[in-house]
Formats: structure tokens, C-alpha cells, sequence
């Protein structure tokens, strides 16, 4: 396939630049960012800080990770830019560290599974509960259209942040690894959420209910036991019935997510109590 126009143009530009630019392609030097500090009050930033868990040395890195590329339209800062670009450094960063962190902690998986297992941890679904982890969504700088689609579900916008966050992070500590592994490690790869990714695409209360009928008990029923937190940070507690007795008991911050979570925790002890019947035990397993 031949190159488009603009990929030609592209690759003209690179190659028209001055030579001196190669001799050391990977050079110590940061790339400079360009972006309105006051964007980020000092109260925001500490409360930033506090939520990533790490401390900001150079805060226009996290401006322009923080910004949306719909918040363009609406600021009157020359210097305003977007975090896409950061968005691209992000997600190649954080390839790179799950492949180390699946390459070092899964010896016996194949180079196959390796893959699908990275892909898992760097999809949007993973990246959107990493997002929420550090409560991105207060600190995204959006347009009020953007705003209004975030609110109604159009959760991408979080994803993208939180590669942008990584890149962030690696550019502010001086091109270092090892604040963004420890970032990760309070985030996409802290057990609860860890486990949490790994389980997004398993339909575990159909697993529940084809388990139930297939012995002749009534659809398993879930009652909500305790919600807890802000309405921005709900956490909804579930169990879930089967034949009157409580198979099993979950928590998440919707209440699907929590119904999930005590499906799976009831697709586990179901055999244990099938030989029985369920007669005479209401106990919770």
C-alpha cells in the first residue's frame, strides 16, 4: 500500500528536520510543556497529589494531562494544548510496564495468553477503573458539552486521562519508571481492582441462574444489604439468595458491578452445597 499524501507530507517534515536532531535520539532532555499553571490552584493540586499518591515537581505536565481536548474551545490561554499527545505516551508506557509486570509475576503462561492478558489490563474498561480509583473525573477539564457526555456514561474521557496521568508522572520524575510502577501499583494492579479487570467481561450471574435452574431452584435473587459513600463514590454491598439460602456476598460502586461480584463469590460455593440440597442451611456461605 502506497503512503497517503499526508503520510508523505508527514514523513517529508520528519526527514527535512536538521540532522543534529538524530544523533542522540533518546536524549535526557525533556520535551518542553507548555500550558497555564493557574489551571491548577494550589488546592486542587494538593488534592491531586493526594489522590495519585505521588508529588507533583513540575504541575504544567498535569495541566495539560487534565485537559480534554473539548476544553480548547473554551480557553482563552495561548498555550492551552491537550492531553492527546501525552494520551499516546501513556499508553506506551503503560504497555511496556504490564508486559514487564505479566512477564515477571505469570512464568508459565505463553507468550499468547501474555498478550491477552495485557490486553485486558490496558483496555478501556480497565483504564476507566484505574481512572475512578483516583477519582479523575473531579480533576478532567472539560467542555460543558463534554461534561454533559461524561455524565451520561461516555466514560473514554477517563480512560484517556489516566494514560495521560502515566505519561505525566514518567515526564514530571525526570523520564523514570519506577514513580509510574508504583503509581500502577496502587491502581490497575492492586489486588481488588486487579481482580476486578480480570473478571469485566465474565457473566457470572448468568453462570448463577443456568447453575440454580439446572437443579430446579427459582432465579437467584439479590438484595442490596448497605450502600455507603457520597453519591459520587457510592458503594453498594449485595447478597445473593439461592433457594433461600445467602450463596454469596459482593460490593462495588454500582450495583450491577456488586451483584457481579456476589455472583461469582455464589458460582464458587454453589458445589459445595449442591449435594445437600440447600435444605436446612441459611446461613451464609
Amino acid at each position: 500500500m502506497r503512503p497517503t499524501g499526508s503520510i508523505r507530507g508527514l514523513i517529508g517534515k520528519l526527514l527535512g528536520r536538521e540532522k543534529k536532531t538524530w544523533e542522540n535520539p533518546f536524549s535526557d532532555q525533556l520535551p518542553v510543556i507548555e500550558a497555564d499553571e493557574a489551571l491548577l490552584p494550589a488546592e486542587e493540586l494538593r488534592a491531586l497529589e493526594k489522590a495519585l499518591g505521588y508529588q507533583v515537581n513540575d504541575p504544567r505536565c498535569f495541566v495539560q494531562a487534565l485537559t480534554h481536548r473539548s476544553y480548547l474551545q473554551i480557553s482563552e490561554n495561548q498555550y492551552t494544548r491537550s492531553n492527546e499527545r501525552l494520551e499516546f505516551l501513556g499508553d506506551s508506557i503503560l504497555n511496556v510496564l504490564i508486559g514487564e509486570f505479566l512477564f515477571r509475576h505469570y512464568t508459565d503462561v505463553a507468550e499468547g495468553e501474555l498478550t491477552k492478558l495485557r490486553s485486558r489490563l490496558v483496555n478501556k474498561k480497565a483504564l476507566i477503573l484505574g481512572a475512578r480509583e483516583v477519582n479523575l473525573e473531579r480533576f478532567v477539564m472539560l467542555s460543558i458539552s463534554a461534561e454533559q457526555s461524561l455524565k451520561q456514561g461516555n466514560h473514554a474521557i477517563l480512560a484517556d486521562a489516566f494514560e495521560a496521568i502515566v505519561a505525566a508522572i514518567y515526564l514530571d520524575c525526570g523520564m523514570k519508571l519506577r514513580p509510574v510502577k508504583e503509581f500502577l501499583a496502587r491502581t490497575l494492579l492492586r489486588p481488588e481492582i486487579f481482580e476486578e479487570i480480570m473478571s469485566l467481561d465474565e457473566n457470572y450471574k448468568s453462570a448463577l441462574l443456568e447453575l440454580a435452574q439446572g437443579q430446579g431452584y427459582d432465579a437467584p435473587r439479590y438484595e442490596v444489604i448497605a450502600q455507603e459513600g457520597p453519591d459520587h463514590a457510592r458503594l453498594f454491598t449485595v447478597e445473593v439468595y439461592v433457594n433461600g439460602v445467602v450463596l454469596g456476598k459482593g460490593s462495588g460502586r454500582s450495583k450491577k458491578k456488586a451483584e457481579q461480584k456476589a455472583a461469582r463469590v455464589g458460582v464458587k460455593k454453589f458445589s459445595t452445597l449442591k449435594s445437600t440440597g440447600f435444605e436446612g442451611d441459611n446461613q451464609a456461605v
